[in-house]
């Protein structure tokens, strides 16, 4: 059953350490939720996990897409794991090529609208947002910290993404 689907995980994902992590997370969550079944059941429950785990996958990469190619397009090549993009930009050191005034308040004033977006969105769809995208957690770790369901989280997240896609594009952003 292993190496069926992590061929199917394989030609799904086309990188062979992405479709280890997905047949592994399928797994896991099949140990964890449908342990107690019947072993004659679990060939189906295995397949249907492994599906929704690559579906998952390709829509966090296609957020994360849309979402972190506008915002890192904005601090230049440059990517530090620790950098909060929606802080204002400081120069880091005098030895670095530094970037005409016009364009750092260009980016300082895109990061304020970015900011000013996420402020005006409902409580709950911000934290969505910010725990799946900018916190880059699954979907069950942001329902465990939300105390909500799994597809509350979704739902959040969806109605979250496309406000503030809306609201920034009111203002001229194009993502």
């Amino acid at each position: 059953m292993e190496r069926r689907a992590y061929k199917q995980a394989l030609f799904a994902v086309r990188d062979d350490h992405l479709a280890l992590d997905v047949v592994q997370d399928a797994m896991l969550k099949l140990a964890e939720k449908y342990g107690a079944r019947p072993a004659a059941e679990l060939p189906l429950l295995f397949q249907r996990i492994l599906q929704n785990v690559i579906r998952d996958f390709y829509r966090r990469a296609r957020v994360r897409a849309i979402w972190t190619t506008p915002v890192s397009a904005l601090f230049g090549t440059e990517s530090d794991e620790d950098h909060d993009p929606l802080e204002t930009l400081e120069v880091e050191s005098a030895s670095k090529t530094m970037e005409p005034p016009p364009d750092q308040l260009a980016r300082t004033q895109v990061l304020a609208q970015i900011e000013k977006a996420l402020m005006k969105l409902p409580a709950r769809q911000r934290q969505a947002f910010l725990l799946r995208y900018w916190e880059e957690m699954d979907v069950a770790e942001a329902a465990k910290i939300m105390g909500c369901s799994e597809g509350s989280v979704k739902t959040h997240c969806s109605r979250a993404t496309h406000a503030l896609a809306a609201m920034l594009e009111k203002q001229g952003i194009k993502l």
